[in-house]
C-alpha cells in the first residue's frame, strides 16, 4: 500500500503535488486545509483521511482533531499540532503531525514520527514538501518529496502593486482576511505579505519581494 502524506495546503493545491500523489492508494492530510475544495480535488486521486487544523474554520467542524486508524497492517495516529499528541506514542507505527511547515522525520523505537512540511503557500524560504510512504508486511518506508519553488504566478509589477496595497491597508488596521475580501486578493498571499510586514518592521516592498523569493 502506498500512502500520500501532506499538510498545510492553506487553500493551494499545486499541480506538482497532484502529480506526486499519482498512484497512491490513500491520501493523509494533517490539517490546515483552509477550504473543502482542496479535499474534493484530492479525493479525485485517492480516498482521503484528514484532520482539522487550527486554521480550518466552520466548514471543517465534522473533521476530527485526531485520527487513530490502521492501514496496510500499521497503526497510524494523525493530528495537526504536536501538542495534541498522546503522551505515549509506542502503540503506533506511524505518527503524523503538521502545523510547523517544516519537514521532519525521526524514529523512536519502532515508531516513525513524521511532519511532511507544507506544500501550500511557501513560508519565507522554507522548502515546499510532502511525503509518500510504502507499507509492506507491516514495515514503513518514507520518501520525502520536495517541490521546486517558483515565484508566484503574478507579474512582478502586479505583485508590487498588491504588496503596496496590503501594506497601506494593514497600516489602516485591516486584517489580512478583510484586505483579501475587500480587494479580491488571494487570501494566502495576503496573509504572507502581512506576516512579513509585521515580523520585519520597516521592511520595504522590495524587501518583502526578496523574502518571497521573487
Amino acid at each position: 500500500m502506498k500512502l500520500g502524506i501532506l499538510s498545510d495546503t492553506h487553500n493551494l493545491l499545486r499541480p506538482q503535488v497532484l502529480s506526486a500523489l499519482r498512484g497512491v492508494d490513500v491520501i493523509l492530510h494533517a490539517g490546515d486545509i483552509s477550504k473543502p475544495d482542496i479535499l474534493a480535488q484530492l479525493k479525485r486521486t485517492a480516498p482521503v483521511f484528514a484532520v482539522r487544523g487550527n486554521n480550518d474554520r466552520n466548514w471543517a467542524e465534522p473533521l476530527p482533531v485526531y485520527r487513530d486508524f490502521v492501514l496496510g497492517g500499521v497503526r497510524i495516529y494523525m493530528t495537526h499540532r504536536k501538542q495534541d499528541l498522546p503522551g505515549d506514542l509506542s502503540p503506533f507505527d506511524l505518527v503524523i503531525v503538521g502545523h510547523s511547515h517544516r519537514y521532519t522525520e525521526m524514529q523512536e523505537g519502532h515508531t516513525i514520527l513524521l511532519n511532511p512540511g507544507s506544500c501550500g503557500p511557501r513560508r519565507f524560504h522554507q522548502p515546499i514538501t510532502l511525503a509518500t510512504a510504502e507499507v509492506t508486511d507491516g514495515s514503513i518506508s518514507v520518501t520525502r518529496i520536495e517541490i521546486p519553488h517558483t515565484a508566484p504566478n503574478i507579474p512582478a509589477g502586479d505583485l508590487r502593486t498588491q504588496i503596496e496595497l496590503v501594506l497601506r491597508e494593514s497600516d489602516r488596521g485591516r486584517s489580512p482576511g478583510e484586505i483579501a475580501q475587500r480587494f479580491g486578493m488571494d487570501a494566502a498571499l495576503t496573509e504572507q505579505i502581512v506576516r512579513l510586514y509585521v515580523t520585519h518592521p520597516g521592511v520595504s516592498v522590495d524587501g518583502i519581494m526578496r523574502k518571497m523569493g521573487v
